[in-house]
C-alpha cells in the first residue's frame, strides 16, 4: 500500500510555481465535499464567502460573518489530509488592524485554516504586513472584489483599459511587498493576468484571469452546475461544468484538477480580452470604480 501523499503547504505552492505545475483550487464548505475534493487531488481549498449565496441562498457576499466563516472551516479542516485551507476574511471583519487580527486568529485556530484571503488593493498594504509580521499568511485578492458591489454598483470585468491595468500591477507589487503570500486575480482580461503573473514573487491563482497564472479556482457548485447562478441560466463566462459526461461527482472534481494541470482549462471561451482604445465606452466608470477601490468565488461578469 502507497503511502499517503504529504500535505500540501506553503512551501510546496512555491515549488509548484518555479516549476510550472499548476495548482488546482476548488471552494469547499463542508465535510463530504471535503473528503472528495482531498481525494481527488485539489491541492488548495478556499472556504470562500461565495457560501453567501451557494449555501445561503442569497445574492451577495456582504452578509457573510466570520462565525459562518469559522464554522464552515471547522466543518472542512478535518477531512483535509493533503490540500491547504484558505479561509476568507468576510466583508469589514478587516477594517481595521485589530479587527483584521482578531479575525484571522478565529479562523486559524477555530476553523483550522491555514492562510487567510482579503479583498482589497494597496489600501489594504497595511492589513496584510500587520497580518504578515504575526505570523499570518496572507492571500491577496484583486481584480473583481464581490465585497464591494455596493460600491462598484455592477459586476464587471476589471483591469481592461491601460490605466485600470496598470494600477493593478502596482497593487500587486505593494501587496507583495507588505507580504502577501498568494495572490488570486478574478475577472480580468487573460492578457492582463499574465503580465501579473510574470511579474509576480508569489503563486497567482486565476478565476476567470486566463490561462497564464500559477492555478486555478472556481466556485465548486459552479463547476457541478448547480448553483443558483448556473441553474437560472447565468452561467459566468469563465466557468465550465465538468459534471457533463462524468459518472459521477468525484469524477468530475478529478476532471476539474486534470484539466487545470494539463493546462487544458481554462480555455478561450472562458477568457476575457483587454478593450481596445476605439471602444472605450464605459471605461470612465470603471476607472473612476477602481479609483474609489485601489487608494472575488464568482460572479457573472458582464463583459462590458
Amino acid at each position: 500500500m502507497s503511502a499517503p501523499a504529504p500535505s500540501v503547504q506553503l512551501a510546496e505552492l512555491r515549488r509548484m510555481r518555479e516549476a510550472g505545475e499548476k495548482i488546482a483550487c476548488l471552494t469547499c464548505y463542508d465535510a463530504s465535499f471535503a473528503l472528495l475534493e482531498d481525494r481527488a487531488g485539489v491541492d488548495l481549498v478556499l472556504i470562500g464567502d461565495s457560501l453567501g449565496m451557494v449555501i445561503h441562498g442569497g445574492t451577495m457576499t456582504t452578509p457573510v460573518t466570520v462565525e459562518h466563516i469559522v464554522y464552515h472551516s471547522r466543518c472542512v479542516a478535518p477531512h483535509l489530509k493533503r490540500a491547504f485551507l484558505v479561509a476568507d476574511l468576510p466583508f469589514l471583519s478587516f477594517a481595521t488592524r485589530e479587527r483584521a487580527l482578531d479575525a484571522a486568529q478565529r479562523v486559524m485556530q477555530q476553523g483550522g485554516a491555514k492562510m487567510v484571503k482579503l479583498e482589497g488593493g494597496r489600501e489594504q498594504a497595511d492589513i496584510v504586513e500587520y497580518l504578515a509580521v504575526r505570523g499570518v499568511p496572507v492571500c491577496a485578492h484583486l481584480g473583481l472584489q464581490p465585497q464591494l458591489i455596493h460600491k462598484m454598483g455592477a459586476f464587471k470585468v476589471q483591469g481592461r483599459d491601460e490605466a485600470a491595468a496598470e494600477a493593478m500591477l502596482h497593487d500587486a507589487q505593494v501587496l507583495q511587498d507588505a507580504g502577501a503570500d498568494l495572490l488570486l486575480l478574478e475577472c480580468i482580461p487573460a492578457a492582463l493576468g499574465r503580465r501579473i503573473a510574470e511579474r509576480s514573487r508569489v503563486p497567482v491563482i486565476g478565476i476567470g484571469a486566463g490561462p497564464d497564472v500559477d492555478g486555478q479556482i472556481l466556485v465548486l457548485h459552479d463547476m457541478l452546475g448547480i448553483s443558483p447562478l448556473v441553474t437560472l441560466g447565468r452561467k459566468p463566462r469563465f466557468v465550465k461544468n465538468f459534471m457533463e459526461g462524468a459518472p459521477d461527482i468525484e469524477s468530475a472534481i478529478r476532471a476539474y484538477v486534470q484539466a487545470v494541470k494539463r493546462k487544458a482549462y481554462p480555455a478561450a471561451e472562458h477568457c476575457f480580452e483587454t478593450q481596445t482604445a476605439p471602444a472605450l465606452a464605459g471605461v470612465k466608470t470603471e476607472a473612476k470604480a477602481s479609483a474609489a477601490v485601489q487608494g472575488r468565488a464568482r460572479l457573472p461578469a458582464s463583459d462590458s
